[in-house]
This record gives C-alpha cells, sequence and structure tokens, in this order.
C-alpha cells in the first residue's frame, strides 16, 4: 500500500461561475425592468389680469340658493324643472351668442341643482360656463 501524504493545497475559489450567474441576473432585470415615466398632470393655468376689461359683453347669472330654488338674473323661477330653467335662460340669454352663464351657488346647496343648471345651460345652447366664489373669511 502505497500510502503517501498528499501535499495540503489551500481550497482556490472560482469567480468565473459566480460572474456567469451575476451577469444573466442583471440581463434578467435589465430586460423585465419597465423603465415608465410618472404620469404628471400638465396644467396650463388660466391668467387673470385685473386691470383688462371684460371680453363678454353679456353675462346670464344663474342663482341656486341652498333650498334649490333657481333665479336667473335676479329673476325667481317658477318651479325647479331643467326644462322650466333652460326657457328662462333661453329668454334672458336672447341670441345666445357669446353669453357667459355664471353660476352662483349657495355652499350649501345640493350638487343636483348645481348639474341641472349646467344641463339647462346645454339645452338652451350656451356653451360657456363659470362659476361665482367669493375670497374666504381668513384671507386679507
Amino acid at each position: 500500500m502505497n500510502f503517501h501524504h498528499r501535499r495540503s493545497e489551500e481550497p482556490e475559489i472560482n469567480l468565473i461561475p459566480f460572474i456567469d450567474v451575476l451577469l444573466v441576473i442583471l440581463i434578467f432585470l435589465m430586460l423585465t425592468t419597465t423603465y415608465s415615466k410618472f404620469t404628471e398632470l400638465k396644467v396650463n393655468l388660466p391668467v387673470a389680469d385685473a386691470e383688462k376689461l371684460r371680453d363678454h359683453p353679456k353675462e346670464l347669472i344663474v342663482s341656486v340658493a341652498a333650498d334649490g330654488r333657481y333665479a336667473v338674473n335676479r329673476k325667481p323661477v317658477e318651479g325647479r324643472s331643467v326644462d322650466l330653467l333652460a326657457a328662462e335662460m333661453r329668454a334672458a340669454a336672447g341670441n345666445g351668442e357669446n353669453t357667459v352663464v355664471i353660476v352662483s351657488a349657495d355652499a350649501t346647496a345640493a350638487h343636483q341643482s348645481v348639474i341641472n343648471v349646467m344641463d339647462a345651460a346645454r339645452r338652451a345652447g350656451l356653451s360657456q360656463l363659470t362659476f361665482a366664489t367669493q375670497a374666504s373669511g381668513g384671507a386679507r
């Protein structure tokens, strides 16, 4: 029997398989990752100039009370139906060209009442619509 004592060799770490595995993982991540931009809402804000005169010669103010009553140019509307409101708006607007409907609703008015004004404006053929607000009491 030949019992030779072998030299003790230090174990060697082979880095090539390790690098191969890392490259495969890197390629996998590069192919499966989607680089998408976060969708941003780009808004062009309107500019207000207080010194400028109004471009709209005709305004139609529709007021909505807290209990749902309507008034067109401070004239109360009989009833609360959309058809009656549309007829009043059509009569007050005349030909309706360049007429701006200003909705002045009470803060506690029902949302449906404001939607009815918008629907009546559409039925009356008035496409320009804006909402009136007031400055908050705390702002000075």
